[in-house]
């Protein structure tokens, strides 16, 4: 059993820069891919940035990329994502997710860029707020 838990959310203005952390527990064997999911009011989720613990692969949407930075302190234990420049339409709920893919970074990469589907392990969700 994975157990995520997020932290860091919060409110800003746009221009702002805030700090997400995801604290992974559990059977680390089964979260080779790990990554943030965000979801605004109405909208699908999408993935936001993420990790293939195998390789340190990394994936990064195209509308955060050159903003946001994935980062661990550990690799099993901590994700953070630091978010800089950040714009209204940044607002969400962001969320931490695992799931295994059994070695395969193209999986992972597929997951990564999709609304979720094919991860196993969600935390709560932390909401971030870019308002004026």
């Amino acid at each position: 059993q994975v157990e995520l838990a997020e932290s860091g959310g919060g409110s800003v203005q746009p221009g702002g820069s805030l700090r997400l952390s995801c604290a992974a527990s559990g059977a680390s064997y089964s979260r080779d891919c790990i990554g943030w999911f965000r979801q605004a009011p109405g909208k699908e989720p999408e993935g936001v940035a993420g990790i293939f613990l195998r390789t340190g692969s990394r994936y990064y949407a195209d509308s955060v990329k050159g903003r946001f930075t994935l980062s661990r302190d550990n690799p099993e234990s901590t994700l953070d994502l630091q978010m800089n420049s950040l714009k209204a339409e940044d607002t969400a709920t962001y969320y931490c997710a695992a799931t295994r893919t059994y070695g395969s970074w193209a999986d992972c990469l597929r997951i990564l860029g999709g609304s979720g589907g094919g991860m196993d392990y969600w935390g709560k969700g932390a909401l971030v707020t870019i308002s004026s």
